[in-house]
């Protein structure tokens, strides 16, 4: 018997985590419940066996469209039809109890039927109560991932990277999701009327207004962020996973180190006023914090990361998760979830051991997968273990 066996209430209580995850028709899974205490959740099998979906299913209880940024009609079971030769999708539902500092929560998501001009939505309830939007889940869950996908974050576009920082964001500000949220809805509706040509100048006006006011409040919380991380990452080097630089490059971040909040608001209105003609025939818009981006240094090497090798990069994101990990709990008294996918098959068996341990001092929950489960074996009974086999999830021994 485990320390969670036997329903101990102390400190450990207290920690964030899923203790109940229930899918319906999502991804590969028809039904599954899957019980879960707050140690890290380690999922071993084959490729394809439906490990990745586990984690993507948590990863849909924050905002945003979950770890493989996909579709909502992408992210229902498949069911083989013979008659049509292919696969019909239908609706799907991810739902959660979590264990919260102030107390047992449910919560649920899932896709609903299309709206008269076909479009999918997205639906989120709260302790039973419909939710406006997914944005209240950011005050509930936060929740870090890293994915194979992410091994080319420092090669890929500074979109991903405002991703990856953002997601940072909501562990620390919850209501960032809200802003973002807002500042992207203004953004698309200005980029529609001006390609339509049919917005009037005092409609133009108030969406700019608001891209002026949302965007400062957005590039505000991505600098306090970056701030405090940098120096949280500069101290974490340890010789298996290296010290790190972050600091965020971009026309209204440089705006915003010299300048009033005010001013740097009335600097974008203005700008995007006078830049109209010019985004209406290239789309998007000339300025704001959409353009920014997050540069990193690995502090060893005095090297930019976009120039280290594959593994430093990695090992660099690694660092840097772990590190903004630690900062939460510092901050909060909790750390967030975390999602590592396949983290640990590439790494060797000194990094291995010090990720192991560094996830579990973190006393919040994690949730690995790998397809060896002899990679694991260093975590013992600080870890409980689930064998994933054609969508199917069984207890394994340790």
């Amino acid at each position: 018997m485990n320390e969670w066996d036997g329903n101990r209430v102390d400190a450990a209580a207290a920690r964030v985590s899923v203790q109940r995850l229930t899918l319906t028709d999502f991804r590969c899974y028809r039904h599954l419940r899957l019980e879960t205490d707050p140690r890290p959740v380690v999922l071993t099998g084959p490729n394809g066996a439906g490990k990745t979906n586990l984690l993507e299913a948590v990863s849909l209880l924050t905002p945003g469209r979950g770890l493989r940024r996909a579709r909502l009609g992408d992210l229902a079971r498949r069911e083989p039809t013979p008659a049509l030769e292919g696969a019909v999708p239908g609706d799907w539902a991810v739902a959660a109890r979590l264990r919260l500092p102030t107390g047992d929560a449910d919560v649920g998501t899932g896709m609903v039927a299309g709206d008269a001009a076909g479009r999918d939505k997205r639906a989120v309830r709260i302790d039973g109560q419909a939710a406006k939007g997914q944005a209240a889940l950011a005050g509930l869950l936060a929740v870090q991932w890293l994915t194979p996908q992410m091994d080319r974050l420092f090669q890929d576009g500074a979109a991903e990277r405002r991703r990856f920082l953002d997601r940072l964001v909501y562990g620390s500000d919850p209501a960032h999701a809200g802003r973002l949220s807002a500042y992207n809805h203004a953004l698309r509706e200005r980029a529609r009327l001006l390609r339509d040509g049919r917005g009037d100048a005092a409609w133009l006006a108030a969406l700019e207004e608001t891209l002026a006011a949302k965007g400062v409040a957005v590039a505000a919380a991505r600098h306090a962020l970056v701030e405090r991380l940098r120096i949280a990452a500069a101290a974490a080097g340890d010789g298996a996973f290296p010290g790190a630089d972050l600091w965020l490059d971009g026309e209204v971040e440089t705006w915003l180190a010299d300048e009033p909040a005010l001013a740097v608001e009335d600097r974008i209105r203005d700008r995007l006023a006078a830049g109209r003609p010019r985004d209406a025939e290239a789309g998007g818009a000339g300025v704001g914090p959409h353009r920014g981006d997050l540069r990193v240094r690995h502090l060893g090497k005095g090297q930019m990361a976009e120039l280290c090798s594959t593994g430093e990069q990695k090992a660099l994101l690694i660092a840097i998760v772990l590190a903004h990990a630690r900062l939460v709990r510092a901050e909060q008294g909790r750390a967030p979830v975390l999602l590592l996918d396949e983290v640990a098959a590439h790494l060797d068996e000194t990094r291995r051991r010090v990720l192991f341990d560094a996830v579990c001092a973190l006393d919040g929950q994690s949730w690995l997968t790998g397809t060896d489960a002899a990679v694991f074996a260093p975590l013992g009974d600080r870890a409980q273990q689930f064998s994933v086999d054609d969508a199917v999830v069984t207890a394994a021994r340790v």
